[in-house]
């Protein structure tokens, strides 16, 4: 079953309870009687329960439609940082904690790790008379940033560099030596934020244990896509994102990863992997890690008349039509041909059907 036939389905159900319900309805002043698909105008109704009967026009406009996935919001890009030393964690940052370049990680032996930006991971001590190479320009690099590295960045070790590295250990309370041992220093691409603590106060590490898991500051949904809704799965598309508490943001497909198999409650499926980027990450203020709703786009419908849903009725033949209210306040009905369901609302067309006629729309 397609979606749009679930939705005239469901439309079905709901104008048939709707006019078994109503018996009669009633329209604006004069109360003119409107039989319904029961045909028992007739019969006395319960007031308390009868609906009242209110009037929407018929609008000319866009129509999207949208497949529903649920998502998790989390942060993006996480990685497992290392002690970088041998010996006892004696001060380490808290889970949750932002940490910008320049900053404290955890100490050793109280002994300072520091963050500081670039792409190329430490693998040698920073050293006067070292040779020359592209970790000493991401350090000069990182230290200009920071206010301490006035020259130009060159890669080699110099006198410059020895003085804008004792001014930024004078700058964070470290020992002014002009030199930073290997494992001192955690070179990542940008802020990090800390998602747990893999070694607490007081436990031994290596030098390769792992000591954090960070992620980048970027928020981030990821959701799984039925294979058969791979069409759907096209970078680019805007989406909206259904936060808790009733949130609402947009974002866009960044990346969609190879079809992959997942387990669930014993079974295998084959889903297409996506991920979304937020527009607006401040909309997501506040929020760690959550379940989210998805709405994708499925289809787009330009120009094309609507009327909220509820306005439809049943006729016999299994066939639609509207309630159409005229000058004089009485009513006829109109067969029409339903199109495209959404967002509340449900494309219809045929003899008659045109922009500004008013239709009956049964509310409580």
């Amino acid at each position: 079953m397609t979606k749009n036939e679930g939705a005239q389905k469901a439309a079905r159900r709901r104008t048939r309870t709707l006019w078994w319900l109503a018996g009669t309805a009633v329209l604006g002043v004069a109360a003119a009687a409107v039989v319904g698909a029961s045909g028992f105008a007739d019969r006395p109704t319960d007031p308390v329960a009868q609906p009242k009967a209110a009037s929407a026009a018929i609008e000319r406009g866009t129509l999207e439609g949208s497949h529903t996935v649920p998502g998790v919001l989390d942060y993006a890009g996480t990685r497992t940082v290392a002690a970088g030393l041998n010996g006892i964690v004696t001060s380490v940052r808290e889970a949750g904690a932002r940490v910008a370049g320049g900053e404290e990680l955890l100490r050793i032996d109280d002994t300072r790790v520091s963050l500081l930006h670039g792409d190329l991971p430490a693998w040698r001590d920073f050293t006067p008379g070292m040779t020359e190479g592209p970790d000493i320009r991401q350090l000069q690099e990182s230290l200009t940033v920071l206010g301490h590295f006035d020259g130009v960045p060159n890669g080699e070790y110099g006198a410059r560099t020895v003085a804008a590295v004792r001014a930024w250990q004078s700058a964070t309370g470290q020992q002014k030596t002009g030199r930073i041992e290997l494992g001192r220093l955690v070179f990542l691409p940008a802020d990090v934020r800390i998602a747990s603590v893999e070694a607490p106060v007081g436990e031994r590490v290596g030098a390769a244990s792992p000591a954090l898991v960070v992620t980048s500051l970027d928020r981030l949904v990821t959701a799984d896509l039925k294979l058969s809704d791979q069409r759907l799965a096209v970078p680019g598309t805007a989406v909206t994102i259904e936060l808790p508490a009733g949130r609402r943001t947009t974002g866009v497909i960044s990346r969609v990863g190879q079809p992959t198999e997942r387990q669930n409650n014993g079974r295998t499926s084959t889903v297409v992997p996506i991920e979304i980027g937020l527009d607006r990450a401040e909309d997501a203020h506040g929020v760690d890690r959550a379940n989210v709703t998805l709405r994708i786009p499925t289809e787009r419908r330009e120009g094309v008349l609507s009327v909220p849903v509820e306005a439809l009725l049943a006729l016999p033949g299994d066939e639609f039509g509207v309630e159409v209210v005229e000058a004089d306040g009485t009513t006829r009905r109109l067969p029409v041909t339903t199109g495209l369901f959404a967002g509340g609302r449900v494309e219809i067309s045929g003899d008659g059907v045109r922009d500004g006629l008013r239709v009956v729309v049964p509310e409580r």
